[in-house]
């Protein structure tokens, strides 16, 4: 598994290694980064992925679940490691069962609210907010993991994630960071912001699925929660529960909504079990125990 200092890849890989043996490839070039991913039962190992250093690295692995992503600045950083070394890794890892590539639904041309499938146009989603090489290096990364799923035989997903989270961690977990001190909370002067937020459990629970359906050419599947939620919604209904009403500064320098269609996801893995507001009060309850108040409702 890659990606193993990251917000996603961290807590998914330490569920993973209560039942599994997990390899972790990671830089581990801050402190104390590899003794936590050892404590959590996986094993370690230092990796490169945008020069292909896979030195130590297993080659006899039965799975590969590539989550690391690089927000570099340029364009040549990025396209190194999140494209090139996606291939990389596949080649070294060619006798695997399955390879799991985990995208972003960060891929897809915004149109407002708009809820994306698989089949619609690509583009530069995330550059408004100042992550210039993302997008479009993800996409560069799906299309080196297609090929070379083609020309190694094996079997592949890419699936598109749209906003994981955890009861302790994501994109959520900063929202309500800001909520609860009393800071702003920017959102699309296109609102509202809407996207398919999916919960730790049902990513973890998915993994299996996301494996069984891999294939020769590469399967693609949106990977979300089946509700769709603004985030001036989550962020009035965490509010609640810390007794902080939000304040909502609508601007164009932030990622637009990227609501998504989940009918083929529901095809091939099923529906995620945890709702969102189940999900979000347990971030709320995990992260800010002393201040959660009665249940809210949203009508």
């Amino acid at each position: 598994m890659t990606g193993l200092t990251g917000s996603v890849g961290f807590p998914v890989a330490k569920r993973l290694a209560e039942a599994n043996e997990v390899w972790g490839l990671a830089r581990y070039g801050n402190p104390g980064s590899r003794e936590r991913v050892e404590a959590a039962g996986v094993h370690p190992v230092t990796a490169d992925l945008s020069t292909g250093d896979f030195t130590g690295v297993p080659a006899d692995v039965d799975y590969v679940l590539h989550f690391a992503v690089v927000h570099a600045p340029d364009f040549d950083t990025a396209l190194a490691t999140n494209a090139e070394g996606s291939g990389l890794l596949m080649a070294h890892c060619k006798s695997a069962r399955a390879f799991l590539h985990c995208s972003t639904t960060g891929v897809y041309q915004p149109q407002g609210s708009h809820p994306f499938a698989e089949t619609d146009p690509l583009g530069d989603n995330h550059r408004p907010a100042g992550l210039v090489t993302y997008s479009i290096s993800k996409i560069a990364a799906e299309a080196v993991v297609r090929t070379t799923g083609k020309l190694l035989d094996v079997p592949v997903t890419i699936a598109r994630l749209n906003v994981p989270y955890g009861d302790t961690w994501g994109w959520p977990r900063m929202h309500l960071d800001w909520v609860a001190a009393g800071q702003d909370v920017y959102v699309h002067s296109d609102g509202p912001t809407v996207y398919n937020p999916i919960h730790e459990d049902d990513i973890l629970a998915m993994i299996p699925k996301l494996l069984d359906v891999a294939s020769v050419p590469a399967t693609l599947v949106n990977w979300a929660g089946t509700e769709t939620v603004s985030i001036e919604d989550w962020c009035n209904y965490m509010g609640q529960m810390v007794g902080v009403e939000p304040r909502f500064v609508a601007t164009d320098a932030t990622i637009p909504s990227v609501a998504v269609d989940v009918t083929r996801m529901r095809e091939l893995i099923g529906e995620p079990a945890v709702g969102w507001k189940d999900g979000f009060r347990r971030l709320v309850e995990s992260s800010y125990p002393d201040r959660v108040k009665a249940s809210p409702s949203l009508g």
